[in-house]
């Protein structure tokens, strides 16, 4: 036993103030664990859940061919033919079974994020974000809305927090935006920042740059359509519902139609 805890390599992965330690004996899988998350590393960090990591090379884990997430007896199980994870959030320790490939991992850690955040009045969302002046921005809309195109035409004084997939935190003086290491189509990690989120734009293209203001109301609905959250525990739904109707009442929200220049982020300061 002591033989095969010497054998465990760990890696600890904090995404949006979360730390969560993964235990490997597979040194191929811990190794291509620290160069996907390599800015998101936090060995000092106490985690807030421990997994044990199982790879298994070939085949499939379940026969569940999309996600499902289900709480049982208090346990929370995360399934996927390439995956199947277990977690008891009141004892904080997991396993995870998946197959070689970091989609896998980064599946779990999404949900296991998306969970942890669903009870700190916080959610992650299908937007873009980044930060300029020490001010964070989040960009919604749906699939080819632009979220990549505004991210790729950013200046270099602006700091990328993800082109895909955002972290909003709640907290005692407002909401922030955290950096993910979740990559859409550029294809590289959001900076590991942090920064108050300052305003929301709903992205469309159009011939040319404009911003209106949105409404509390349509700004909710374009969020919960967006928001990553696969559990259907009535409780937590409420409370991501609850969540996005309070960040829509509190944070100032815009239309942005843009066109695919970077004259648009002259809009943005």
């Amino acid at each position: 036993m002591a033989e095969l805890a010497a054998q465990m390599q760990e890696t600890t992965i904090e995404i949006g103030g979360n730390p969560i330690l993964l235990r490997s004996s597979d040194p191929q899988f811990s190794r291509m664990l620290r160069e996907r998350y390599e800015s998101y590393l936090a060995a000092d960090a106490q985690p807030g859940a421990e997994f044990n990591v199982e790879v298994v090379p070939h085949g499939r884990i379940t026969a569940q061919q999309d996600v499902r997430v289900r709480l049982r007896s208090g346990n929370w199980t995360i399934e996927r033919a390439d995956l199947l994870a277990e977690w008891s959030p009141t004892v904080g320790e997991g396993r995870i079974r998946q197959s070689c490939n970091l989609y896998a991992i980064d599946t779990a850690l999404r949900i296991i994020n998306s969970l942890w955040l669903a009870q700190r009045n916080s959610f992650l969302v299908h937007a873009a974000s980044a930060v300029r002046n020490g001010r964070a921005f989040l960009f919604v809309g749906v699939s080819g809305a632009g979220k990549t195109t505004i991210s790729r035409l950013a200046p270099p004084d602006v700091t990328l927090l993800s082109d895909e997939i955002s972290c909003v935190r709640r907290h005692r003086d407002g909401y922030f935006a955290y950096g993910t290491p979740f990559a859409g189509e550029l294809g590289r990690p959001g900076a590991n920042v942090v920064a108050p989120l300052a305003a929301i734009y709903l992205l469309a293209k159009a011939p040319n740059n404009s911003i209106q203001p949105v409404e509390p109301a349509e700004l909710t609905e374009k969020l919960l359509r967006n928001v990553l959250f696969f559990a259907r525990e009535e409780r937590l739904v409420r409370q991501v519902f609850e969540s996005a109707c309070h960040l829509a009442s509190t944070v100032p929200a815009f239309r942005l139609e843009f066109v695919p220049d970077p004259s648009v982020w002259e809009l943005l300061r």
